[in-house]
């Protein structure tokens, strides 16, 4: 009997010997297989490097940035048609900013002039302007849609096309820097920028508008 109970000892203690070795056999299989796979996914870029269409230099000072947000909200109704049969309404939120900047490169010579006792200066400097606004991708988004029954079944068909709120946001953003002050706040940083950098010369400045 004490036979039979140490062979069935020896053979349990095998079996879990048998265990542990497949177990860890497993897991280093495991960290083998992704390269071992013949089957792998591979990502390969072909994209070519960018290529450099032209240079310019910038004769441009931007003094202020300004940051806006708007609720795009467009609805497109069906005449004589029920608003849950046919027509649509969304709401699109759009971020972005928009720059304001004096330009330069229009300053004639006489721009500058110098005292005769070279203790003080009169800049001529040009009105501040508006760039372009510059939405922001990552920020903007279609917030909520409503749409009739038929305009739901078109869209199936249809890709979304989000190039009327991206225009209609520019146009409301621009609108929006025109009514902040951004010129006005540009103008008195390029003002300021000047003065600092004429005053290290050892200048005077005092400001008047261009010529024309």
């Amino acid at each position: 009997m004490a036979t039979d109970s140490s062979n069935r000892l020896w053979r349990i203690a095998w079996v879990l010997v048998a265990v542990v070795v497949l177990a860890l056999g497993a897991i280093g299989l495991a960290t083998l297989v992704p390269n071992l796979n013949p089957f792998r996914t591979e990502e390969i870029d072909r994209t070519q490097p960018a290529l450099l269409e032209s240079i310019k230099d910038l004769s441009q000072y931007h003094a202020a940035v300004g940051e806006f947000q708007v609720v795009v909200d467009l609805e497109k109704d069906v005449a004589f048609v029920p608003s849950f049969l046919a027509g649509e309404r969304a709401l699109f939120v759009a971020a972005g900013s928009v720059n304001a900047f004096v330009d330069f490169s229009g300053l004639t010579g006489d721009a500058l002039t110098v005292s005769e006792d070279r203790k003080s200066v009169e800049i001529r400097l040009p009105p501040a302007q508006l760039d372009k606004p510059n939405l922001n991708q990552d920020r903007s988004y279609l917030f909520a849609t409503q749409r009739g029954i038929w305009n739901r079944l078109s869209s199936l068909f249809q890709a979304p096309d989000q190039q009327q709120f991206y225009q209609v946001a520019e146009q409301k953003i621009g609108e929006a820097a025109k009514a902040a002050g951004l010129t006005k706040r540009a103008e008195d940083n390029t003002r300021a920028m000047l003065v600092g950098m004429m005053s290290t010369l050892g200048y005077q400045v005092t400001f008047s508008a261009p010529n024309t």
